[in-house]
């Protein structure tokens, strides 16, 4: 009989590495909380034309990689491929748009593309999120930078960049895209490529192929093309970045990969991952609500991969703390020792203590096997002529150190020895 496997592409968390990813989405989403964010989640589908019209028609994302399906009902779905056009439509969708702005939420989940699989690029990969909707405000841009670098930061990163750039707006977006369009249509493309240029030439920029970059070197930049508004915002962006100690490199080149942005892009790159080496990144999307049938709701946000995070930290040897799973193991020799025991694991969890059980009914050798596996610090041992005696034996699987403790006191010693405060 055979047996199953992950599709492609797509992976398992399984203990103990599992800590990590949980322990790097508590460290994003932990400045977040503290700046105000709340919790938002949405499904893991939507229908096509959310990222159709969100994302961008000629973006890689909606023209190869969305994992799209019909349902019975006629319906054209897609699996998420990213988080603000979801986050935006349920924003839009609870008419949150409507109370005091801006809206500040924060996310976590998982993503889907039909990408070819490599380290550090999966079919399915995990993110924390932010987005700041309705307001247009350098400061709004500058926190949520601020919050990223701080995560990165608590984890232990050293070496993470931060790239950022401006995109300009509606006023001098279209001189640029002009001036952009006649430089590329000189060009040697492909036909694909040469439509994108019709399309959006901004897409040209962030194409990755060696044969395309070359001849990329002397494109106009957006830099030389910003309206006073845009140069100003931008300089307000950077100013507050400078002021809160985040360091940034200046990139007139970066333009991300999906069409909504405008105004402040940025990204977040570790140079110890290979050809995959954004970590993270986001920008400002002043129009993206009206491109998906709302008002105008000029908002900011990003997002940032929780797999490339955890292989950023483990390129530079970093390793996060890791609670023992198990602080108490108990041990029981009998029925009646099973009984009196499982008693007091359950008390000891109620106390807020992590505590496991030999399950199974081993023997004494087995089961004392299993509690030093367990990583536990203290096992209980209890065994018939204990449980007549009314004790159970507390032993420090540390040093072998062991003492019998009256079975009416065992919480209470338990909670002394781990120096937690006496049971409630």
């Amino acid at each position: 009989m055979s047996t199953f496997s992950a599709p492609r592409g797509t992976y398992d968390l399984l203990p103990p590495e599992s800590a990590d990813f949980l322990a790097v989405r508590e460290a994003i989403s932990a400045p977040l909380r503290r700046a105000g964010y709340g919790y938002v989640e949405t499904p893991g589908f939507e229908h096509v034309e959310l990222f159709a019209r969100g994302v961008g028609e000629s973006t890689d994302i909606v023209t190869k990689e969305m994992y799209t399906l019909t349902t019975k009902g006629g319906d054209e779905l897609a699996l998420r491929p990213e988080g603000t056009a979801s986050v935006l439509r349920a924003a839009l969708q609870a008419n949150l748009h409507r109370g005091a702005l801006p809206v500040k939420l924060w996310y976590s989940g998982s993503y889907y593309r039909y990408e070819r699989p490599q380290a550090g690029r999966y079919r399915h990969f995990s993110q924390v999120g932010a987005e700041a909707l309705g307001a247009e405000d350098p400061a709004l841009d500058a926190e949520l930078v601020i919050l990223a670098a701080d995560a990165y930061r608590a984890l232990g990163l050293r070496q993470v960049r931060l790239l950022l750039n401006s995109l300009g707006d509606a006023e001098c977006r279209p001189v640029y895209r002009a001036a952009l369009q006649d430089f590329l249509r000189a060009l040697d493309l492909d036909e694909d490529t040469r439509a994108r240029i019709e399309i959006n030439p901004l897409r040209v920029l962030d194409d990755k192929r060696e044969s395309v970059r070359a001849q990329l070197t002397d494109a106009p930049l957006m830099r030389d093309h910003l309206c006073e508004g845009c140069k100003s915002y931008h300089e307000q962006v950077r100013e507050l970045l400078l002021a809160a100690g985040v360091e940034f490199e200046d990139d007139p080149r970066l333009v991300r990969g999906l069409d909504y942005y405008t105004r402040t892009t940025f990204e977040f790159v570790h140079d110890g991952l290979g050809s995959q080496s954004a970590v993270g990144g986001g920008g400002r999307y002043d129009g993206l609500a009206e491109m998906i049938g709302g008002p105008a709701l000029p908002s900011v946000g990003w997002a940032l991969g929780v797999d490339r995070t955890v292989l950023a930290l483990r390129a530079e040897g970093v390793e996060l703390p890791r609670a023992d799973a198990t602080e108490v193991f108990a041990v029981p020799v009998g029925e009646d020792a099973r009984r009196t025991l499982f008693h007091t694991v359950t008390e000891l969890r109620r106390q807020g203590v992590a505590a496991d059980f030999a399950y199974g009914g081993k023997g004494l050798k087995n089961a004392m096997k299993s509690a030093n596996r367990s990583g536990a610090a203290l096992a209980l041992v209890l065994g018939e002529r204990d449980l007549a005696e009314r004790v159970a034996q507390l032993k420090d699987l540390a040093t072998g150190e062991q003492v019998a403790v009256p079975l009416e006191n065992l919480t209470t010693e338990v909670l002394a020895k781990l120096n937690r405060p006496t049971a409630r």
